[in-house]
Formats: C-alpha cells, structure tokens, sequence
C-alpha cells in the first residue's frame, strides 16, 4: 500500500448522501436541554446589532446541532432540510442556499460560546446528581485538589469547503487551533480558546489560561504546554500541573524518593538562575513500559499526594 493512502483523512473521503435518519428520543433532549438556554440569548443578539431575520439565533442554532448529529453531507441538504421540516425547536421555513451559506460566514461565533457555556453547568450539576462512582485515582485526587483539568492543544482538521464562499481556498487549508481545557471528573469541556493561524504554538494559549484558572487546581498538561517560566507562574497562583517529560531534560537531582527496575521517582531543579527567575524544583517520574520508559514532571512534591503509579 502506497504511503499516500494512510495520510488521507477518512472524514474527508467517506462518502454521506443523506443525513443520518432522526432519532425522536433524542430530538428532544436536544431540545430540552437547548432550546431555552438560546432564547435566553436573544438579548445579547440584538444588541450585537443582528437583525430579526428568517436565519435567527434559534434558527442558526437548531441548524448547526442538526448539521453535527444528524450528519447532514453539506449545506445543499441542509437547505432542503430546512425548507421542508423542523429542526429540532425552528419551523421550517423558505430560504435560499446561497444566503443559508453567506449567513454561516458572518454570524457570530460567541453566540454559539455563550450557549455551550450556559450549557455547562446544568450538565455538570445533572453529573452530580449521578450516583455512578469516581474512578479511584480521581477520587484520590479531589482530596486534595478542588477540581482537575485536562489541557489539549490541537489543530483543526482541513476545512471541507462546503460552502461556496470556501472554494477558492487551497485544498488541505486547516481551520485554525483551539485550546480545550476539560473537566476530567465530568468530562466536559469547560472553557475553549480558538487561534485562527493552525501554525501557532500551544504557548500562545498560556495568557489565557494563566488568568482564567483559579487556586486548588491540578492540570493534566498536553506537551505543548512545557515551559517552565509558565509552570513558575502556576506555582504562584497555587495551581499544579502534570506534564510529560522531555527525554533531553536537563535537571539536577534533589532527592530519590523510589528507585526500582520498573519506577523511578525522584526530586529534582530544572532551569538555572537568571534576572527575575530561579531554578524550579518539580518531581519527576519515570515508568518503565515494556521496553521503554514514561516520563512525567509534576509540580506536586509529595509522593503521598501525587502516587507515581496514579
């Protein structure tokens, strides 16, 4: 097999003719959980000067929820859908492809933001009401964290060019890089930042993060996010990090904690002394899997806090 073929995208070239066939049950929890949290929006519409059109908030709402789960093949089908049933809690209604595409490209972004966050917290409150049990390490951890956060860079895939308006764009254009920072115990995704330029680093994320985060947290890093001045600045802030561990890292060794064939745990300063900085004392861990090892830097210093085999 010609290497070309692994380095296709199979979302790019698996073939959708019709949208996936309507599930009731599930319409309406979409709908129950949706429809009031982008009525409660329509404020904020208007005062971003938005005019009362056909293609409302609700409307643009109820179409793009539909486009993801439904699997509609492109905004030809959308369209037809659209001016022949209703989407969830919008009417059908009579409009054309091309303004349907036009209208995709201007609207707000935020407006969808505003929603996912409003969504959030009833989602994380029905998680609480569950009686399903942690696993163990989280259990653990929220002993002696308030909450645990995990923290991925990625670049979006390539845009599908559906609409018209993206035709004249190179084949393979990425559609930018987000920031996902998600709650592990519940697994929801609790803030998302969105970098237009895909060839960004992860770095250009960490202002963000910096200020938004609060005390008592613990992050579970992407790689992306190794820097130690920035890992100074949590420590400040009281908010502690697990990051993989580069196999060039360059440390000095404080203290062995465990050394074993199979686990090294140990205390160690990373970083040298500069104008406004000083050396950063971290622990690092290192699991040997199979033939090689895993190897992890934490800001937590206590073995009885942090296990290594956590």
């Amino acid at each position: 097999m010609s290497a070309a073929r692994y380095s296709r995208n199979p979302d790019h070239i698996r073939r959708r003719h019709v949208p996936a066939p309507d599930n009731e049950a599930i319409s309406q929890h979409l709908q129950a959980l949706l429809s009031p949290l982008v009525y409660q929006q329509q404020a904020y519409y208007r005062s971003l000067g938005m005019r009362e059109r056909i293609l409302t908030l609700p409307l643009m709402v109820a179409a793009v929820v539909t486009l993801l789960w439904s699997q509609v093949p492109s905004v030809r089908e959308l369209t037809r859908m659209l001016n022949r049933q209703d989407l969830l809690w919008a009417k059908a209604v009579k409009v054309r492809q091309q303004s349907l595409s036009e209208r995709f490209l201007s609207f707000p972004a935020e407006l969808f933001e505003r929603v996912l966050e409003t969504l959030v917290p009833q989602l994380q409150h029905r998680f609480k009401e569950r009686t399903r049990p942690l696993p163990s390490s989280l259990e653990h951890g929220l002993q002696h964290f308030q909450q645990i956060l995990a923290v991925d860079g990625s670049v979006l895939e390539a845009l599908f060019r559906k609409l018209d308006s993206l035709q004249a764009l190179p084949t393979g254009t990425l559609a930018g890089k987000i920031c996902t920072v998600i709650e592990l115990t519940t697994r929801l995704p609790v803030k998302v930042w969105l970098e237009e330029n895909p060839k960004a680093h992860d770095c250009c994320f960490l202002t963000g993060l910096l200020a938004w985060l609060s005390p008592q947290t613990l992050l579970v890093l992407d790689r992306g996010f190794y820097d130690f001045q920035w890992w100074a600045q949590l420590r400040q802030r009281q908010v502690d990090f697990i990051c993989a561990g580069k196999s060039n890292l360059a440390y000095t060794l404080l203290q062995n904690f465990s050394v074993t064939d199979n686990l090294r745990d140990r205390l160690i300063q990373v970083g040298v002394e500069k104008a406004g900085t000083s050396p950063l004392t971290l622990r690092l861990v290192e699991v040997r899997k199979g033939k090689g090892w895993h190897r992890y830097l934490t800001s937590v210093l206590e073995p009885e806090v942090s296990p290594p085999m956590w």
